[in-house]
């Protein structure tokens, strides 16, 4: 509370230097006290001048590399248009260190009037409708895609707009390969199965699927990538799963994730258990795999490490079994929200509507390139970006067909999934056991969360 009032005495102090500058007393009639444009025009055309109140903001970001380029970027070119408004920067801590910092400061009142943060399922932590301003019926809403909306929703409110592109999970595939042994992009799970048996038959030794169980966390990949499959079956999946009414071994849709691991056995790279991530991403680039169950993160590490072999890599979304649905899931980006006691919100809600827009987007896509799909509509991504992502990924943003990851709509995920993935991917444990084991791991983790119906 402190720095606001220090700024609200500089603010002040400001204007009232700028009047008598000026010699005058009075405001320029605008309803909030602060012209909404750069130039300001007198009625009559003489040479007296309106005269804007200097507004001074706190925004409170992340202390990551990406984080800051894309905060500075977007301050610079919003502070560019509008004169009359600064922002202040302050970084966080990463981390829990950084999550306890911003949830006192919201129990304490002494919030930032801007704020970056989790979208999904962790937005329900810092209760919304106590401490954000709702921004349903802003129209600048309108350029954001529901998918994201669905993440940044609380009790039927909207509450975030987007910083970031998104992540996007499914399978990354070795063109070359695919030329090499005519294949095509597989519209449902079976003909994508098809594939994975005519590399191992006919690829020379080619890793049909690529595994890289080391970094046991990999192993989630396939499995979570599927969402769209499931919710596209089971619209409600993520609100029953919630509230304990839906169950992965017996909801018929959901064991097929499971199942999709289980009919991997015996078609993975044969280092599976001892390849880490770096060496599964090396492996698709050269063409020593075909497939990797994965997401966007891998992109910067191929431009990086095999950047003439980028143009090599495809994507599709998991397949399902309805060939004219093809979907992809997505990890959604974080959010940019407004503190509900801010004492500027006008000059806050531009901010955040500078951030939704075109312009905005494409500011943040030339600070920090993206690794996945834009998640406002219109935005014309670099020159530069990949063609992955361009070609590939963009498509399942705007035909609409993609769905927001599971552990975005639920704050119900068990701590031992990848373990039970392996297992299945090994073939130690059928589907249906790792099913069983998961629903009860789950368990515990809801009823620690308090849930209802738990």
């Amino acid at each position: 509370m402190a720095r606001r009032r220090w700024w609200s005495l500089a603010s002040i102090a400001m204007v009232i230097l700028l009047l008598a500058a000026c010699g005058k007393a009075g405001n320029d009639g605008g309803s909030g006290g602060t012209a909404s444009g750069g130039n300001s025009q007198g009625s009559g055309g003489g040479s007296s001048q309106n005269v804007e109140k200097q507004v001074k903001l706190s925004m409170l970001v992340g202390s990551e590399e990406q984080t800051v380029k894309i905060a500075n970027a977007l301050v610079a070119a919003f502070e560019e248009r509008n004169p009359n408004i600064k922002i202040e920067l302050e970084h966080s801590p990463g981390g829990s260190e950084g999550d306890n910092l911003l949830k006192t400061r919201l129990a304490t009142g002494d919030m930032n009037d801007i704020f970056f943060y989790n979208s999904g399922s962790l937005l329900q932590a810092i209760n919304p409708e106590q401490n954000l301003v709702p921004l349903t019926n802003d129209p600048f809403m309108a350029g954001v895609e529901d998918s994201f909306k669905q993440v940044v929703t609380y009790k039927g409110e909207v509450y975030g707009v987007p910083y970031q592109s998104a992540g996007i999970g499914g399978i990354f595939y070795n063109k070359k390969v695919y030329e090499k042994l005519g294949l095509s992009v597989p519209k449902t799970w079976d003909e994508f199965m098809a594939n994975v048996e005519k590399v191992k038959r006919e690829g020379g030794g080619i890793a049909p699927v690529i595994g890289t169980f080391k970094d046991t966390w990999t192993s989630q990949l396939l499995f979570l990538s599927d969402y769209y499959n499931v919710q596209s079956e089971y619209p409600n999946f993520a609100e029953d799963y919630t509230a304990n009414k839906a169950k992965f071994a017996t909801t018929p849709i959901a064991l097929k994730s499971f199942r999709k691991m289980e009919d991997l056995v015996g078609y993975w790279n044969d280092d599976y258990l001892a390849s880490t991530l770096d060496v599964g991403i090396r492996k698709l680039a050269l063409g020593e795999g075909a497939h990797y169950p994965m997401f966007g993160l891998i992109i910067p590490t191929i431009l990086q490490n095999n950047p003439e072999n980028l143009d090599d890599i495809g994507f599709f979304g998991v397949p399902g079994d309805d060939p004219n649905d093809s979907g992809a899931t997505v990890w959604m980006p974080n959010a940019v929200y407004i503190y509900k006691n801010t004492e500027h919100p006008e000059e806050a809600k531009k901010f955040v509507e500078f951030v939704a827009s075109v312009e905005g987007q494409q500011t943040v896509a030339n600070a920090s390139p993206p690794n996945g799909p834009m998640m406002v509509k219109g935005v014309q991504l670099p020159e530069d970006t990949p063609r992955i992502v361009k070609e590939d990924m963009m498509g399942y943003i705007e035909s609409g067909k993609n769905t927001a990851a599971l552990e975005f709509l639920s704050p119900v995920k068990g701590p031992n999934l990848e373990h039970i993935l392996i297992q299945i991917g090994i073939g130690q444990i059928s589907a249906e056991e790792g099913a069983g084991q998961y629903d009860k791991d789950v368990e515990k983790q809801a009823m620690q969360l308090g849930l209802e119906g738990w």
